[in-house]
């Protein structure tokens, strides 16, 4: 199979593939982070990279399979003030180059993702472009993240992928992450709250499936990177932008053996874990580029599902 990747960051698409078991003949990436394309090229030496999308000559491409992109969604985020409403913004200039792509390239299927927080006006608008409707799928069936992605496809027979009842408590690495400073801070740390009374309740909630983030706590004002969840629940959605103790991964009471417990943000690998990806899939760039690009990446088991429909 021949794949034409836009926006393609650390190459979940390609990961995609493998577990879904269709190999890529080719696959030519553009895209513009030079520590995406490090972890990309770390993976998947074979990888051809194009660089801007907005410099491609998609006609290069022709006969290719599959088309695979996700524009940046920065623009049309509920988290960014004034976000965009309408397709005249640079959100959807972004999104009109993987149209261009898929004219020119003339691929035979296409995959298009974005979040499923974007204004329903652009979500008409991406439709209407594409000529399909799209189909949420939230990674919290296949993992222990709560993301919901909205995906165009013309792969036939896209359905929800079975729930895998994957919590965060079964992701976490074991030994001590929590001696890592970067991690970790105090159980009393500047007032912080814990609402042991919903811990409680949680575990006795045995007759329905947790489907999502578990909110026990906060400290200081309880921003969105003070916000404590539980372990017992689904993770936050990973982003690759925010501040505050707990930024891009969210804040989780760690329950220790000696019966004491500590709030931490996520490691790098469980990061990787919430997405799908194999551990220490993005070493070899510092953590914060690390936690930014698994931020915006796919979570590849809900990708590889999607594919299936090319088998």
């Amino acid at each position: 199979m021949k794949v034409l990747s836009l926006f393609d960051g650390i190459s979940c698409g390609r990961l995609a593939l493998e577990r879904a078991n269709l190999p890529a003949e080719r696959y030519d990436a553009f895209e513009i982070d030079k520590y995406a394309i490090v972890v990309s090229k770390n993976n998947f030496p074979d990888i051809v990279q194009h660089g801007n999308v907005l410099d491609g000559d998609f006609r290069k491409f022709k006969g290719y399979d599959l088309l695979l992109g996700g524009s940046p969604c920065t623009y049309w985020s509920v988290a960014k003030k004034n976000r965009e409403t309408s397709a005249n913004g640079e959100g959807f200039r972004l999104f009109r180059e993987y149209l261009r792509a898929l004219e020119e390239s003339e691929c035979r299927y296409f995959l298009y993702e974005n979040n499923d927080s974007i204004h329903r006006n652009i979500k008409e608008e991406i439709s209407r472009s594409l000529g399909v409707s799209p189909i949420m799928i939230n990674s919290a069936l296949v993992s222990a993240q709560q993301r919901k992605r909205c995906y165009w496809t013309n792969i036939p027979n896209v359905t929800q992928p079975a729930d895998k009842g994957v919590l965060l408590r079964d992701v976490l690495e074991s030994g001590v992450p929590w001696q890592e400073k970067s991690y970790c801070m105090t159980a009393s740390y500047n007032g912080a709250v814990i609402r042991n009374t919903l811990e409680r309740s949680q575990r006795t909630m045995i007759a329905e499936p947790v489907t999502k983030p578990i909110r026990i706590g906060e400290y200081g004002k309880g921003g969105q990177g003070q916000r404590i969840y539980s372990v017992n629940g689904k993770s936050i959605t990973l982003s690759a932008l925010g501040g505050g103790q707990g930024a891009k991964t969210g804040l989780y009471k760690i329950d220790l053996p000696d019966g004491d417990y500590i709030i931490r943000k996520l490691t790098p690998i469980e990061a990787e874990r919430l997405q799908t990806l194999p551990d220490n899939y993005t070493a070899g760039i510092s953590s914060t580029q690390r936690y930014k690009c698994i931020g915006n990446g796919w979570t590849v088991d809900v990708i590889a599902h999607i594919l299936g429909g090319l088998k």
